[in-house]
């Protein structure tokens, strides 16, 4: 369990990124309590909010870990201890499909049902989207410093795209209508991997002999690293070092191969950053192609912000225009990483609030 520092969220008519609710709200309620869930693989955050003065502030803010509860019934009821007050919306941003009033993980075995959970944990109502889908939300609440440019671009107008590389691999677009955006999830990242060299084919082919259909999640995320690793260990013929085997056993493989890679430790760690960085650039731009995300393309996720010291951008802008045809319309195409992990938990507590009734 891991505490973490006070959240006040703006008005949503000061956002700097308008955004569309379904609610077709324009301002917050003039009052008001929610909760608010960003429900991953490797984490959860929750967060209660009091509307007041046109502003969310944060009663409680708790994190765990996922996968030491086993459900998100119990990881609730924990957050909320002996408090009694009455929760007026809920908003919980799960990585996984969301069908109706119900979602399973992708990463993790929680299956959550909104109906049944609004009575287990008196709360007036239960609104359920994709975690990436909340990204897109919080986005609304972010301010210049919290992101770190790849590239300008010259086109900041349009639809916007999302991609987070996390646990897995998270992918959501914007449409623009001129006004707003409106937000929508996609499982982008379970489309198929596609190489461009051979090097790119070896790797296809080892992970296809390991998983059958090699998925771009594969190799942009936090297991994507440790697949690339396992990779490059066995086509450069390396011999694995004995200290970095222990780590393996103590540590989240990625993290240790990326702590590595920073230190220039191990030439092999260092050479998967690289390729987990291409990759990244890659399906970015097939993604900017795709929903013609003239507006930006934005870098969420935990993985990106933690190795920015391993970010060439000039090498990043040079892979992400690669596109033969299409070339012209990448390079007006903004790059932006997000720097602020709580962005999918502002975005949850926005849609939330939108979506009190009175």
């Amino acid at each position: 369990m891991e505490k973490f520092k006070s959240i006040s969220l703006p008005d949503i008519t000061d956002a700097k990124l308008s955004m569309a609710y379904p609610s077709k709200k324009k301002n917050l309620p003039s009052s008001g309590i929610v909760l608010a869930a960003d429900v991953g693989g490797s984490k959860t955050d929750l967060a209660l909010f009091k509307i007041e003065k046109g502003k969310l502030i944060s009663i409680k803010k708790q994190r765990y870990a996922t996968k030491d509860h086993a459900s998100f019934v119990e990881s609730i009821l924990k957050f909320r201890g002996d408090e009694t007050f009455i929760i007026d919306c809920a908003c919980l941003g799960v990585a996984g499909v969301v069908d109706g009033d119900k979602v399973r993980g992708v990463n993790f075995a929680w299956e959550i049902d909104a109906k049944k959970l609004e009575s287990e944990l008196n709360i007036k109502r239960i609104m359920l989207i994709n975690d990436l889908h909340a990204n897109a939300y919080g986005l609304a609440g972010l301010e210049e410093t919290d992101f770190e440019i790849v590239t300008e671009g010259k086109i900041n107008k349009g639809n916007a795209s999302i991609i987070s590389p996390g646990t897995g691999l998270g992918e959501a677009g914007m449409y623009w209508d001129g006004v707003y955006y409106h937000p929508y999830a996609s499982e982008g990242g379970h489309c198929s991997f596609s190489p461009r060299d051979l090097v790119d084919i070896e790797l296809w082919k080892f992970l296809n002999a390991k998983f059958g259909h090699v998925s771009w999640e594969r190799v942009v995320s936090g297991q994507g690293i440790y697949n690339i690793y396992q990779f490059l260990r066995k086509y450069e013929g390396e011999k694995e070092p004995e200290w970095l085997t222990k780590q393996f056993l103590e540590g989240d493989p990625a993290v240790v191969i990326s702590t590595a890679a920073k230190e220039k430790s191990d030439p092999i760690c260092v050479k998967t950053l690289q390729l987990f960085i291409k990759y990244l650039s890659i399906e970015s731009a097939q993604l900017a192609l795709k929903n013609k995300s003239t507006g930006g393309i934005y870098i969420g996720g935990g993985i990106v912000p933690k190795i920015l010291s391993l970010v060439d951008k000039k090498a990043f802008y040079k892979t992400f225009i690669e596109v033969g045809r299409m070339e012209t319309l990448l390079k007006t195409i903004p790059v932006k990483i997000v720097l602020n992990d709580k962005t999918p938990l502002m975005g949850a507590a926005y849609y939330a609030a939108m979506g009190i009734e009175n």
